[in-house]
């Protein structure tokens, strides 16, 4: 039997672990398998820099909170990038950018808007909007990822 791409010699192996590599799909079951049940299953993969092959997506990890018109936005707000499979993707290197995805009066966004992600997270520890309103929310782009909204939030008067 093959349990993620080892052979297992089933005469000295307890069969408790027949069904758990079946529940993990990783159990060779194949009409040509030692167990001829159907299908072929080449196991899980070990190893490698990452999951998936599919496209990174960005997501915020903290995000911006209420604060003062033209104060700092704190704590600072902080985008991961993730691979397809949900992995944090720690090789990405493209910038990251902060927008004003939804600007209810106008407002501008000021501070770093563009970082480089380290170990596929980029913060953003100096933003700030100069007009008070309700139900401001950022965006985050980089080349080579889906980009991701913020949650609302609102900038204050003094």
């Amino acid at each position: 039997m093959r349990l993620l791409n080892m052979y297992l010699d089933l005469r000295h192996t307890a069969w408790l672990l027949v069904p758990l590599a079946c529940v993990l799909n990783a159990c060779d079951a194949g009409p040509g398998g030692p167990l001829g049940l159907g299908g072929k299953n080449s196991g899980i993969p070990i190893g490698g820099s990452g999951g998936g092959t599919g496209a990174d997506t960005l997501s915020f990890t903290v995000e911006p909170t209420n604060a003062t018109d033209g104060n700092i936005i704190t704590p600072p707000i902080q985008v991961v990038v993730r691979d397809s499979v949900g992995n944090v993707d720690t090789g990405f290197t493209a910038a990251i950018t902060i927008t004003i995805a939804v600007n209810p009066v106008g407002g501008n966004l000021s501070g770093t808007t563009s970082v480089a992600p380290v170990n596929g997270v980029a913060q953003f520890g100096d933003l700030s909007i100069d007009k008070a309103g309700t139900g401001y929310v950022l965006g985050a782009s980089a080349s080579g990822a889906t980009g991701a909204s913020s949650n609302s939030f609102n900038i204050l008067a003094p």
